[in-house]
């Protein structure tokens, strides 16, 4: 065999490994997006996919115990209870009302396991009724379960 060919067929086996490995890490963390509503109508592979899922946090549900955080998710007046267990801290946006997004995967359950949280608070810059604008708004409040 020529040297040519040698380097031809390393080239063809590295690229192949890269193209391999390329392709199986982007599968693996494929999510795809779901609002709350729209979980209740999975099929059960779907299920076990990473799931990217957005709802409002339902005023009062959250509570902290231990370094786990659960809470529920509402839209369109079905709910999902979360459980957090990541290693990050929670946003500061993260209260009650306010939009949120949890990457996870749907356990057995029905409970939603969350590896990441993300949070906005639509009206974190608009005064809230009886309040002066520019007011800051009040801390989250966080409820210890027994």
């Amino acid at each position: 065999m020529s040297t040519y060919a040698k380097f031809g067929l390393l080239v063809v086996i590295i690229v192949g490994t890269l193209v391999w490995l390329a392709v199986g890490g982007v599968n693996e963390t494929k999510t795809y997006y779901k609002t709350v509503a729209e979980i209740s109508g999975l099929d059960a592979q779907a299920r076990a996919k990473r799931l990217r899922v957005a709802g409002d946090v339902q005023p009062g549900s959250i509570y902290r115990h231990g370094k786990s955080v659960e809470f529920v998710l509402t839209q369109e007046n079905k709910s999902l209870k979360v459980v957090y267990e990541g290693t990050d801290p929670l946003p500061d946006t993260f209260r009650d009302r306010a939009q949120a997004v949890a990457d996870g995967k749907l356990g057995p359950d029905g409970l939603f396991h969350a590896s990441r949280i993300q949070a906005k608070c639509a009206s974190k810059y608009e005064a809230k009724p009886g309040e002066k604008p520019g007011q800051q708004p009040s801390a989250p409040v966080y409820q210890q379960k027994s």
